[in-house]
């Protein structure tokens, strides 16, 4: 069964967030969702998740599932405002858990913050199933840019979050805590394991050299053939070297600190102090 995709590419943050429908009815679910952040200024603002709920009621479209591929570091999900404007259940990997002792750590969140994944409605983990109408959604576990990444396979489509990229870029990277070059190739071979025509959505993209216009979909046989980390028969120990050297070059993502806070939170913001503001903290020399 192919279920219909439509993307939602937010340029700021070179992130694509899915609905994913149900073909034979109505129910649908969302992934990877962006609620738009101004850095300098603190402001947040809703019209990237707009425009999905836009869709989705225009579409008379029932909302399932609100799904993480994993805790972005490059942006802010909407998970929270859109599970209360449309409904439905939040999901994400189990070890998520892992992610939040990390960080919660890293942002000194206090005892308050719970670090078991309550935050979710659902963690997920390999083996697992879950169904958007009539369609099943598999789950598979694919660490290595982050310990709770997954992929979700829904009928012929598998939307891989950061773990491989349009085969002309590549892969994610594996240098944050909990990262692993050595998983993320094994992970990766998981993936290109599925049928060459499974349809591959990935959550960024930057536009490789020589492209000039954004792209999002891919096939296992496209990836399997053409992507230039892990391609072509390319080995473990060719890609490890090649990925742990690549990341050594690499700055931090601009929105990392804002993004673990409030992801590691399932959307939400750290709770306010007791003048009502909502604080978000930069650790010193941490990340």
């Amino acid at each position: 069964m192919s279920p219909e995709v439509t993307p939602f590419f937010d340029e700021a943050t070179n992130t694509v967030s899915y609905v994913v429908k149900d073909p034979a009815g109505r129910s649908c679910a969302i992934i990877d969702s962006v609620l738009d952040f101004d850095y300098a200024s603190g402001h947040t603002d809703t019209r990237s998740a707009d425009a999905v709920i836009d869709f989705v009621t225009r579409e008379g479209l029932e909302v399932e599932w609100i799904i993480e591929t994993h805790v972005h570091a490059d942006h802010l999900s909407a998970a929270p405002y859109l599970q209360e404007k449309l409904g439905g259940k939040t999901g994400i990997g189990k070890n998520i858990t892992i992610v939040q002792d990390t960080f919660g750590k890293v942002f000194n969140a206090g005892t308050e913050f719970q670090r078991d994944g309550s935050q979710f409605d659902a963690l997920f983990e390999e083996g697992d199933s879950f169904h958007i109408g009539q369609m099943r959604g598999d789950v598979l576990h694919t660490p290595g840019h982050t310990p709770a990444c997954m992929t979700y396979v829904i009928g012929d489509a598998a939307f891989v979050g950061d773990t491989i990229f349009m085969p002309d870029f590549g892969t994610a990277r594996c240098d944050f805590p909990g990262g692993s070059a050595e998983q993320m190739y094994d992970s990766v071979q998981k993936i290109l394991s599925l049928p060459d025509e499974t349809r591959i959505f990935v959550c960024h993209d930057y536009k490789a050299p020589g492209r000039d216009e954004y792209a999002w979909e891919s096939t296992v046989g496209e990836q399997k053939a053409q992507n230039v980390h892990v391609g072509a028969g390319k080995t473990k120990d060719d890609f490890v070297r090649m990925r742990t050297e690549r990341d050594a070059t690499l700055g931090m993502p601009k929105l990392i600190i804002p993004s673990l806070q409030v992801n590691m939170r399932a959307g939400d913001m750290p709770p306010a102090e007791d003048n009502g503001v909502t604080y978000l903290k930069v650790p010193v020399n941490r990340l």
